[in-house]
């Protein structure tokens, strides 16, 4: 299919000259190039300033839950026997622990969702407010639980590395006052005695300072990812449920509407019509040919017949008549003897399909073949249905000269919009030179 079958209006773009908006969070500060002259770089020393006392309380805790453990392990390492009040002892910290997780895990995030305004001005999803008991059951409050283990046994290791980095750096950047010639001191992988010995290693650690300014920032940027993550993901878990679920009833109700209107048009407006035409035509059978009204009764009667024909196509257009008496089998081989090129048809549905599908598919396959016939430049297309994996799969292929992108025009994305908004998608290969297939993948459920 060439791309102008797929091609619609064009809408001019502009690009302004405007200057790029401020970042909301630290992670999109990073890349900036005034970073380190900014106030992100102390918003997430704050960060993680604040995180220490807060991990270091968690690890606390962890240590003094883990030590029966340990001494478990300990003596079944070395052989020996394990004591029975050990044992109990265990027992009673591992429900201890898990007892008390999720309102661990609550206060940890509750102290969580105000200190990431530090380094991120995007608001979260509110907490989960169920009673502690029903928060044994949601993962919710597991994420909760798992982000406070992280800041117990994770962050107090990674924090140790980058202070004593840190460390390190400051101490070499020191090296010139610290070596005052009365004794020898290590500044990394050299001794050194004097202070002038000291001044290339102190100017090499004073270029790695805005290194490990960017790195304190970096490691802030990904804990506050981290807590955004798991403190975050219920909710937008939930909004993202409600609105799938909300598409669904919008796609059905359109349905269901659709069907009045078909019906309205096909059982009251139509034989009304019908009807009608019936009586001009009558009517003009009787009044004399030289008469006064018979030019007009003769346009009305035109008009009507006309009427007649242009509701007919709306009534088609809404659901083909085909695709209710023959299914969407048949209403696609009655496409294909109407197309004006050569189109076979490969059908395999072993059950019939929701009436949504049936009308999705059909309007896929119609519009497809409309614009190979009308642009493809193709000598023949080929139609295949099949069930395949719970879904329907309709596959459209011809032999024309390709190029079809759907950045060119809004065919091919209406197309994807109508099969999305039953949660199907459209597939498509279309290499320049051709040829082109387009496939189309629906929920197929009897």
């Amino acid at each position: 299919m060439a791309p102008g079958g797929w091609a619609g209006a064009g809408v001019p773009n502009s690009v302004g000259d405007m200057s790029p908006p401020p970042p909301t969070h630290l992670a999109a500060a990073l890349p900036r190039r005034r970073y380190l002259l900014g106030r992100w770089p102390w918003r997430a020393l704050v960060y993680l300033l604040t995180t220490v006392p807060i991990a270091g309380v968690l690890a606390a805790g962890l240590a003094l839950a883990g030590a029966p453990l340990l001494a478990v392990v300990n003596r079944v390492r070395r052989g020996e026997a394990v004591p029975v009040a050990l044992v109990a002892v265990l027992t009673v910290a591992v429900v201890f622990v898990l007892a008390t997780a999720p309102l661990v895990g609550l206060a940890v995030a509750a102290v969580e969702r105000r200190r990431l305004r530090l380094v991120d001005d995007r608001p979260l999803p509110p907490p989960d407010r169920r009673g502690w008991a029903a928060r044994f059951s949601t993962g919710a409050a597991w994420r909760e639980v798992g982000y406070a283990f992280l800041l117990g046994a994770v962050v107090p290791l990674a924090y140790w590395l980058v202070a004593l980095l840190v460390l390190v750096d400051l101490l070499v950047v020191a090296g010139p006052w610290l070596a005052d010639g009365s004794d020898p001191i290590v500044l990394l992988w050299a001794t050194v005695e004097t202070p002038t010995e000291a001044v290339p290693f102190a100017v090499l650690a004073a270029l790695l300072l805005p290194v490990l300014w960017y790195g304190l920032g970096g490691l802030a940027a990904g804990q506050a990812a981290l807590a955004r993550r798991l403190l975050g993901r219920p909710a937008d878990a939930t909004a993202l449920r409600e609105v799938s679920r909300s598409r669904a009833r919008l796609v059905n109700a359109y349905e269901a509407e659709r069907r009045r209107i078909e019906r309205d048009l096909h059982d009251a407006v139509q034989p009304r019509l019908t009807n009608l035409t019936l009586h001009l035509g009558l009517a003009r059978l009787d009044v004399p040919a030289e008469s006064a009204a018979a030019r007009p009764l003769a346009v009305a009667h035109d008009q009507a017949r006309s009427l007649m024909s242009l509701l007919r196509q709306v009534v088609h257009g809404i659901r083909p008549q085909g695709l209710t008496d023959l299914g969407l089998a048949g209403a696609v081989r009655e496409l294909a003897e109407e197309a004006s090129l050569p189109v076979t048809v490969r059908a395999d549905l072993p059950h019939p399909l929701p009436h949504v599908v049936e009308t999705t598919a059909y309007l896929v396959v119609a519009e497809c073949l409309a614009n190979v016939a009308r642009h493809a430049g193709a000598t023949r297309a080929d139609v295949r249905l099949t069930c395949s994996g719970g879904g329907l799969v309709v596959e459209i292929a011809d032999d024309g000269h390709g190029g079809a992108d759907p950045a060119r025009g809004s065919g091919l994305t209406g197309l994807a919009d109508r099969a999305a908004a039953i949660d199907g998608r459209l597939l498509l290969a279309s290499p320049p030179g051709g040829p082109t297939l387009v496939r189309v993948e629906l929920p197929c459920r009897p």
